[in-house]
């Protein structure tokens, strides 16, 4: 398509999706629960359907060179259907929240004055590798009764495709618009730069992906952003620490998952315990394959199968089996070397001395902040969201993993009974 064929597209996508915002600000719990469901059947009976064409998507992948991580992120496994189906009834099964009422108070006017949580409108997506992502995303718009359109990745378009298929049928068979669900039919990436310059038609933009592609969307769009750039997770094992909880978490926390924002990557070890753990620790890491970068300590400590962290390790999300890790002398030097690292995601100490547990949970300010707990665990599915739209590490409007609740806006209502101001 040409600019122009791009942006009439495009136009023609958000006229629908306010269109279907409307309608699906007015549907009844009953009916969006309904949709949630049928789309998790559908989804299961296409199974087969899915695998072949999320293969598609791994072969091209390949045939393109993308990394392991990349791979790992396109795949659509039995599991991770499994996963999304899961999704979608847990999401089916949380109360609904539009139209709650809450903080209701009598001024001395004689009016009540209150609030009304109430959707957000329409929810622009824009997301890579992950085709997931697809049916956590509109799954969650449908629930907190927003429109979505989702942009995904040219890397999962037959994937993105076929859910989208079954989104839509759901949809429909709920009695609501299959346009409150549209993914976006090109992979020209001018579509990109139309949907976050149309504030008249999209209300807010999720990018999920790339630093690259979520700082050229916070720099050019025209409608508010949610987003976090990275994820560089910080573990501190305090000299108080248990050192069985310690080497469960550290090495569930960067090998669980590799390609995750949530991996930890920098460990900060106490100089008091540094000698005993840290050579159980690569002991451990070497048997995955982790390869580990070093502060001098750390390094005089394990010898050859540590290399010399630079200064850039300290700010680099790796999304591989690669760990940078710092000895530090005390708490305050810990919190010190987050405050300036840290992406603001998720840090975690382990300690049993609940005076320091509760200074890091004060002091660290990053949206998930953990005591004795792996950081895989910040995200929304784990946190009892049902799924996540994303992770917001900005302090406005939402932060953290961003679920129903996240999606949606308050507005002020006012009950009278003929009253007027004096």
């Amino acid at each position: 398509m040409s600019i122009s064929d791009i942006n009439t597209y495009m136009n023609q996508v958000g006229r629908k999706a306010r269109t279907a915002s409307r309608a699906l600000a007015a549907a009844r719990t009953g009916q969006k629960n309904h949709a949630l469901n049928s789309i998790a059947d559908l989804l299961d009976a296409r199974r087969e359907t899915l695998m072949a064409e999320n293969r598609k998507d791994l072969d091209a992948g390949r045939d393109k060179g993308l990394s392991e991580a990349l791979l790992d992120r396109l795949e659509l496994t039995s599991a991770r259907i499994d996963a999304m189906i899961e999704g979608l009834r847990q999401i089916a099964a949380l109360p609904d929240p539009i139209g709650g009422i809450f903080d209701m108070n009598y001024r001395p006017t004689g009016i009540q004055v209150g609030r009304m949580r109430v959707p957000l409108g329409v929810v622009g997506i824009i997301y890579e590798s992950r085709p997931n992502v697809t049916a956590d995303a509109a799954a969650l718009c449908l629930k907190s009764g927003n429109a979505t359109v989702l942009r995904g990745g040219s890397e999962a378009f037959h994937s993105n495709q076929a859910i989208a298929g079954a989104i839509q049928e759901g949809l429909e068979q709920a009695g609501l618009p299959g346009d409150a669900v549209q993914v976006v039919e090109t992979t020209d990436r001018e579509a990109v730069g139309a949907m976050i310059t149309m504030p008249e038609y999209i209300d807010v933009i999720i990018p999920r992906g790339g630093k690259g592609l979520i700082e050229r969307i916070s720099r050019d769009a025209r409608v508010p952003v949610i987003k976090h750039l990275d994820g560089i997770c910080h573990v501190y094992v305090d000299d108080e620490a248990d050192p069985q909880k310690a080497f469960d978490v550290c090495l569930n926390a960067k090998t669980q998952r590799y390609g995750t924002c949530n991996t930890l990557e920098t460990l900060l070890v106490h100089d008091t315990i540094a000698e005993d753990f840290l050579p159980v620790m690569a002991k451990a890491y070497s048997e995955k394959g982790v390869e580990l970068r070093g502060c001098d300590k750390t390094c005089a400590i394990l010898g050859e199968s540590c290399v010399p962290a630079t200064e850039e390790d300290w700010d680099t999300e790796y999304l591989a089996p690669i760990l940078s890790i710092r000895v530090v002398d005390s708490l305050d030097q810990a919190m010190d070397h987050i405050e300036e690292h840290s992406s603001r995601h998720t840090e975690s100490i382990i300690t049993e001395n609940i005076t320091k547990a509760r200074r890091f949970l004060q002091e660290v300010d990053s949206s998930s902040v953990m005591v004795n707990a792996s950081t895989r665990f910040a995200d929304g599915f784990e946190y009892g969201l049902g799924a996540e739209i994303g992770i917001s590490t900005d302090k406005f409007h939402a932060r953290g993993p961003v679920g129903l609740e996240g999606l949606t806006s308050v507005k002020f209502i006012v009950l009278g009974d003929g009253h007027v101001r004096e």
